[in-house]
């Protein structure tokens, strides 16, 4: 059977009738932003099959530890490091094709808590701008003796400085914000959000950061912003603010310091639709806000923007909420929800029609979004693993335990699977680019061939 009607198989299969009514994907010659694209969903086109035998290539040891997503543009893979350098790689070899360290690192030791050792730098998945030939990247530094955020360009070529600013929220602390998800576009701006370090030690407030492409005019929405009000991370388990078709940002948020039903909402443990400039336009939290932000349940994943007019919303509790895009409707107003997990699910997913795949830490978890608007869980992994991406017809995940799987869609069994080594990353996720599916491990990239 050819390789377009085995996929069309597939599509038919997930609810799909064919691949052009799925969302917007990435192709195989570029990977540009977390998950692929700005709707973070995932897909990548174009592939028949990865080959999981052998390695292409494995790069050398990085200096510092990979928390971010590989990223492709041209022939050459882009990474970034917790001791602050950006590496470029040739896609045919590995090799290292120029490095930068972009700012001195920061000290574990000099932050209220966290869980990154020993040092904090490029935490976030970088973002490529093809147009300006661009690679921005936001690394927390260590200057004067004390932590900072900075907002860094470098050119793709050769990696010369081409933007340098400072981004930390006026009045914030900066030892206590983590900068931990993916960057992304939004028409010549750069989007990206803060929260805390692991702990929610200190006083911080999340954050929404949109700055233009050539650094000025920086836009800031603030979560738990009255006084006295304090937390609501946004972090997504590394995922990117989504941004929709007329330019709005969307983000979920982590618990806020109000844990009682008689206080008003503090923009926490729910998702949030933001205009352009940073405004709020809607939003959605559960019925049972305040008892979540009590209990640390954060809203973790990146807002799943289906082409139903509906989006998909889950977090620590395990529950997946469906809401109403066009009136997400404040508190309470899901369309239906389902306890899909029975741990986190933190991170970007992948989704392919109407079957979305959520990172659940005890196993990947196929959710299908059916007529009517209701839930069904297709299936659930046996492997912990981290956010997954939909190419060549299988689903790759990363585990803890350092082994690639590459699971079948419609069941959730391996397929394919390939001893990668170390991952510290909680949230590992590969990607796809130039003819290669690229595993990011400890300190090392790990790239498989693939067919077109």
């Amino acid at each position: 059977m050819r390789a377009s009607a085995t996929l069309a198989l597939l599509l038919a299969s997930l609810g799909v009738a064919s691949f052009a009514e799925t969302a917007e994907s990435a192709t195989t010659n570029s990977w540009t932003v977390y998950h692929g694209n700005v709707a973070g969903t995932g897909v990548a086109t174009g592939l028949a099959s990865v080959s999981t035998q052998s390695p292409r290539w494995i790069s050398p040891s990085l200096n510092g530890e990979l928390y971010g997503e590989p990223l492709v543009e041209g022939n050459a893979i882009y990474v970034a490091t917790e001791t602050n350098y950006v590496y470029a790689l040739s896609s045919s070899t590995g090799h290292v094709l120029w490095s930068h360290q972009v700012a001195p690192p920061v000290p574990s030791s000099a932050l209220p808590c966290g869980d990154i050792v020993p040092d904090v730098g490029i935490t976030g998945t970088p973002v490529i701008e093809p147009a300006r030939h661009e690679l921005f990247v936001l690394a927390d530094e260590m200057l004067s003796g004390h932590p900072h955020h900075v907002l860094v360009g470098l050119d793709l070529a050769n990696g010369a400085l081409k933007l340098r600013r400072d981004v930390d929220p006026a009045g914030s602390d900066p030892a206590a914000l983590l900068q931990r998800t993916g960057l992304t576009l939004d028409r010549g701006r750069i989007v990206f959000a803060m929260g805390g370090n692991y702990g929610d030690c200190a006083s911080y407030r999340g954050s929404v950061i949109s700055v233009a492409e050539s650094g000025a005019n920086q836009e800031t929405f603030t979560v738990d912003n009255r006084p006295g009000d304090s937390q609501g991370a946004i972090w997504m388990g590394g995922a990117a603010p989504v941004v929709d078709s007329s330019g709005n940002v969307w983000v979920s948020t982590g618990n806020g310091s109000v844990h009682s039903g008689g206080q008003a909402y503090d923009d926490s443990d729910g998702v949030l639709e933001l205009s352009a400039s940073m405004h709020l336009a809607q939003y959605f939290a559960p019925s049972d806000w305040p008892a979540n932000n009590a209990a640390d349940l954060d809203m973790s994943t990146a807002p799943v923007l289906l082409g139903t007019s509906q989006v998909l919303l889950a977090g620590k509790s395990g529950i997946a909420y469906l809401l109403n895009k066009g009136h997400l409707g404040g508190i309470g107003h899901d369309e239906t929800s389902l306890s899909v997990c029975n741990a986190n699910i933190d991170g970007g997913s992948a989704t392919v029609g109407s079957t979305v795949f959520l990172p659940c830490e005890s196993g990947l978890v196929a959710v299908r979004v059916g007529p009517g608007a209701r839930l069904r869980v297709l299936w659930r992994a046996s492997a912990s693993t981290g956010p997954a991406i939909y190419a060549a017809g299988l689903v790759w995940t990363i585990g803890q335990d350092g082994v690639l799987y590459g699971l079948s869609p419609s069941s959730g069994a391996i397929h394919q699977s390939a001893n990668v080594g170390n991952v510290i990353n909680h949230f590992p996720t590969p990607s796809v680019g130039d003819g290669l599916l690229l595993v990011p491990t400890a300190n090392h990239v790990v790239a498989f061939a693939a067919t077109s």
